[in-house]
């Protein structure tokens, strides 16, 4: 009697397990908060629009006459903004979920790790590259150093998308106090470096053309070449165990005394005059 049981509940127990996993299988996507998915998906069209606008030819056919690659830039830093604008919406609205944490480092792959590596080839294909910079380098390029640019900007692709699975994975939580300090540099970071840098060479690029006794048309080029290697820096830096501060919520969130605001302030002054510069800087 009791090895029929046995053979019974035996014979139970795979039922019971595929009607389990069926009911896993039929489980459905929760509810999403619309603003914060909104905001993500604003930082994802933000990356797909400065890829966009950096395929196009070198030239100041952009938005009030800009160069492309500067409307480029100045949607990774639009980019920025929102992926820290979408944090602090979920915070407020206490609307976190898993499926949001992992649009927003989609979204971040996207934003700051494909738009800033495609930006850096754009950039040194027009003084490497075939037919004048018209075409992107890449792997097939004939010579070691187009290769090299090429494999760089791969390396900073992976680098980013390690150091967001890595964060996903040692974040405890959505709390301002989980975000004092990162291991690593945050992609954020690491693409604001390399845009800023992109939108200072072009500021310096155009000022040549109108006014060719400030600076040579040789020192944009080697600043273009330099841009490669800061790019491989930050790729580094993103995989890195090296801790890193969040500049806003340790020095910017809550109260602060006067002469601590006054010295915040005098970056945004000097701004003013020296944008490009500053934004380099920073």
């Amino acid at each position: 009697m009791t090895n029929l049981d046995d053979t019974t509940g035996s014979r139970r127990r795979p039922k019971r397990r595929r009607r389990h996993r069926r009911r896993r299988r039929r489980r459905g996507i929760p509810p999403l908060s619309v603003m914060p998915t909104v905001i993500t998906l604003g930082n994802l069209v933000a990356g797909f629009a400065a890829i966009y606008y950096a395929s196009k030819p070198l030239d100041a056919s952009g938005p009030w006459n800009w160069s492309t690659l500067t409307v480029a830039g100045a949607l990774i830093f639009l980019g920025m903004f929102l992926d820290a604008v979408d944090g602090s919406v979920a915070r407020l609205t206490e609307s976190h979920s898993a499926i949001g944490a992992q649009l927003d480092s989609m979204a971040d792959l996207v934003t700051f790790g494909v738009a800033p590596a495609f930006m850096m080839l754009r950039l040194v294909s027009y003084y490497v590259g075939p037919d004048g910079g018209t075409t992107i380098i890449g792997p097939e390029a004939d010579y070691a150093f187009a290769k090299l640019l090429w494999g760089i900007a791969a390396v900073y692709v992976c680098s980013t998308a390690l150091r967001l699975a890595r964060f996903n994975v040692e974040t405890p939580g959505d709390d301002a106090e989980d975000h004092l300090v990162f291991r690593g540099l945050p992609s954020p970071g690491s693409a604001g470096a390399v845009a800023s840098l992109i939108v200072l060479h072009q500021h310096w690029l155009y000022k040549t053309a109108a006014e060719p006794e400030e600076i040579s048309l040789a020192f944009a080029r080697w600043t273009a070449f330099g841009i490669p290697f800061i790019t491989l820096l930050g790729a580094v830096a993103m995989v890195s165990s090296l801790p890193y501060l969040h500049f806003t919520n340790r020095y910017i969130r809550g109260r602060r005394p006067f002469a601590y605001v006054a010295r915040l302030v005098i970056p945004l002054f000097l701004a003013i005059w020296w944008f490009q510069e500053v934004l380099a800087f920073a």
